[in-house]
């Protein structure tokens, strides 16, 4: 492996991947080595070491099609010690399959039928510069197969167009042209016009490749894959072509013009055909990547999203005809009771049924999904409880419908209907965002852009990891998680999720992390990644409702003891951890940067990363897209990021866009250094256009 190739494409030190990759092949997450391992790592934070492991498994990529690539062509009998030497200093997939493609085994060419016609030898000579008068040696070649000179000629032109394109250096050139003066072209297709009007932006457009926005590239591409837009990736042919000339053409005159048609055919059919589909791979990859980025991070700050807490919540999913699905649950989320009422056609049974459920099970606060009639229905509730003092809070509903949907929600509630189920995740997702929505898949939570056309492998691997490091990074108790938000916890997965879900309902509670060593198929590996992460409440040791290790529970006892204390003592008194000298306790495993750790964990044991929860409310006179007017300046709710600009929610149903440009009086690179998702804004309304159901928004007040 090589470590250097790793560390600067990185940005680390050698030593930091080596220990990093160490730990990796052992098994460790990338979460368990950032929290508890960083002695190891030098203090390396998630990010990069997510970027050490996918290096270094793109290396390992590399290192089986190198080794696939030396077997074939040994197995030819092919493989010199120059050309090994060579395959062997290589460390790109390109690089490798740019040596390979002389000895890969190819399909009937035009180049290996002029081949068996007998006209390599006339391809050579040709290509050597030997010949002032290329039709006269030409005649030597003539025979039952080769019926005159012009096709003894094209024969070997074909030969030498292959070779032309199987060189690596010219390979190198084109793509050099490629890099600096690509241009992506899209243009309609006949009697598409009709049928593709969204993409009429595309219909006769060209950017250079260097310069296209992903999410312009990623239309362009949706477009072409719809069969709408023909594209096309080139840079200028003449310039391409010249490049090849002056490494190619050579010698005699004869033997310079049969070369200079050699290298054109070579350009035109075999290499502006090849490298132009490797950059659209590459362009795509690079497009993909920053989309997925920018989902990955507003998922991140979705499920980040600040959370109400056990408290007994009150939620209703609105509904006009069908009425308001209502749900009460407990302080973990368990539902106690559900029921329909229809505040807009009998108001007064409605607001009896509200009343009593608030007062018989002691509502805390109260829920409302965001979708139709959400407003009308937070309208009513705080008419019926006017000095309500949890308070009443709009929720999301992006992608309920596809829970109370799933085999999740079915197995959760078997007996009740989707509408229900649909309510209590409105509820739950109050009380605790993350706990509620691992449960869903992220693509259908309705943030990010063009998540769909990406790809789904690369996109399915970011989300997860982004899961992953968000519950980790809040920590899980052990007693009242699910399977679904368990299984991401480091170290553990699907079944070990199921298996701790299974011996909690057969044994109880668990009374200590030591406990999960008894679940069936946990052993020791897995708890020394997953158990860090495990909360326990009201626990007999205090350490197993905090992010202290196990494995470190003893330097805490020590440090009680030297001061004549209980551990409950240190983390309960400030005046006891500040007499703490940190280098007494310093060793061969543990080193500062965990002690620190260890003490900040005292001081706040099992806190939460995420904001407290905040109240809001829309402009009460703005309900419809109807009723906004240029202008007007209205509170919002940041509902999706993009490349381009961020969503708000102002009320109406209809989210606006603040484009990147309206976000503030500078240059905005990434709106992100500007807005956060579910970040309360005040906008301005720029434009309503109501036959697009578009609103254009402005944050520059």
């Amino acid at each position: 492996m090589n470590y250097p190739l790793i560390a600067t494409q990185t940005g680390v030190s050698e030593r930091q991947v080596r220990n990093t990759i160490q730990l990796l092949d052992e098994g460790a997450t990338v979460p368990f080595i950032s929290r508890y391992r960083k002695e190891a790592t030098g203090g390396l934070d998630e990010v990069l070491i997510g970027a050490i492991k996918d290096v270094y498994q793109k290396q390992q990529e590399v290192e089986k099609r190198r080794e696939a690539i030396l077997k074939s062509i040994d197995e030819q009998g092919k493989l010199t010690p120059q050309l090994r030497k060579q395959i062997e200093s290589v460390f790109t997939l390109i690089e490798l399959e740019d040596l390979y493609l002389p000895y890969k085994q190819k399909r009937k060419t035009r180049a290996t039928m002029a081949i068996e016609k007998g006209l390599e030898p006339l391809a050579q000579a040709l290509f050597g510069g030997k010949e002032a008068d290329a039709e006269r040696k030409a005649v030597a070649f003539l025979n039952s197969q080769v019926a005159n000179v012009e096709e003894a000629l094209q024969g070997a032109r074909d030969i030498m167009a292959e070779w032309i394109s199987e060189n690596t250096d010219a390979r190198n050139k084109v793509r050099t042209t490629f890099e600096r003066g690509a241009i992506v072209t899209s243009k309609v297709k006949k009697k598409k016009e009709e049928e593709g009007a969204k993409y009429r932006d595309y219909f006769d457009f060209s950017e250079p490749l260097s310069k296209i926005p992903s999410h312009r590239l990623l239309a362009i591409r949706r477009g072409e894959e719809e069969g709408i837009l023909s594209v096309d990736i080139s840079p200028d042919e003449d310039q391409a072509i010249t490049h090849l000339n002056r490494q190619f053409v050579r010698g005699l005159s004869g033997s310079q013009g049969q070369i200079e048609l050699a290298v054109k055919d070579s350009y035109k059919r075999l290499l502006k055909p090849s490298i132009e589909t490797e950059f659209s791979k590459l362009s795509k990859e690079k497009a993909d990547q920053y989309a997925i980025q920018i989902f990955t991070e507003n998922l991140r700050q979705l499920l980040l999203a600040s959370p109400l807490g056990q408290k007994r919540v009150l939620a209703v999913d609105p509904g006009y005809r069908t009425g308001c699905k209502t749900v009460v649950l407990d302080e973990r989320g368990s539902l106690v009771t559900d029921t329909v009422i229809y505040p807009f056609d009998k108001p007064v049974e409605a607001q009896n049924t509200i009343r009593t459920l608030a007062d018989k099970y002691k509502i805390e606060a109260y829920a409302v999904g965001n979708g139709t009639a959400g407003r009308e229905t937070e309208d009513f509730l705080k008419k019926v409880l006017p000095d309500v003092q949890g308070g009443i809070f709009m929720v999301s509903e992006q992608g309920a419908s596809i829970y109370s949907a799933s085999e999740v929600a079915r197995e959760e509630f078997p007996q009740k209907d989707v509408t229900v189920r649909g309510a209590i995740s409105i509820g739950r997702r109050l009380m605790d965002p993350l706990a509620e929505l691992v449960k869903i898949d992220p693509k259908s939570i309705g943030v990010g852009q063009y998540q769909h056309d990406v790809d789904q492998g690369a996109l399915k691997g970011a989300l997860d990891t982004v899961v992953e490091s968000c519950v980790n990074q809040v920590g899980v108790n052990l007693n009242t998680a699910s399977k679904h938000l368990l299984r991401y916890v480091s170290g553990l997965g699907p079944a070990l999720a199921q298996n701790i879900v299974d011996y909690r309902a057969a044994n109880g509670n668990f009374k200590t992390r030591q406990q999960l060593l008894k679940v069936p198929r946990l052993g020791a590996k897995a708890f020394e990644q997953s158990a860090g992460f495990l909360r326990i409440d009201n626990p007999k040791n205090p350490l197993d409702n905090s992010a202290v290790h196990p494995e470190r529970y003893e330097i805490v006892e020590r440090m009680a003891r030297d001061l004549g204390a209980t551990v409950a003592d240190l983390m309960q008194k400030s005046e006891l951890r500040k007499q703490i000298d940190l280098k007494r306790y310093v060793s061969d495993l543990v080193g500062l940067p965990t002690l620190q750790d260890i003490l900040k964990e005292l001081e706040k044991p099992s806190r939460d990363p995420r904001p407290p929860m905040q109240q809001f409310e829309f402009e009460k006179s703005v309900r419809k897209v109807e009723d906004l007017r240029e202008g007007m300046v209205l509170p919002g709710i940041v509902t999706n990021i993009t490349a381009f600009g961020a969503f708000v929610d102002v009320g109406v149903k209809q989210d606006g866009l603040v484009h990147v440009s309206q976000m503030a009086n500078r240059f905005i690179k990434d709106p992100n250094e500007v807005v956060k998702l579910q970040q309360v804004v005040t906008v301005k309304v720029v434009e309503v256009d109501l036959a697009r159901k578009r609103i254009a928004l402005s944050m520059k007040l």
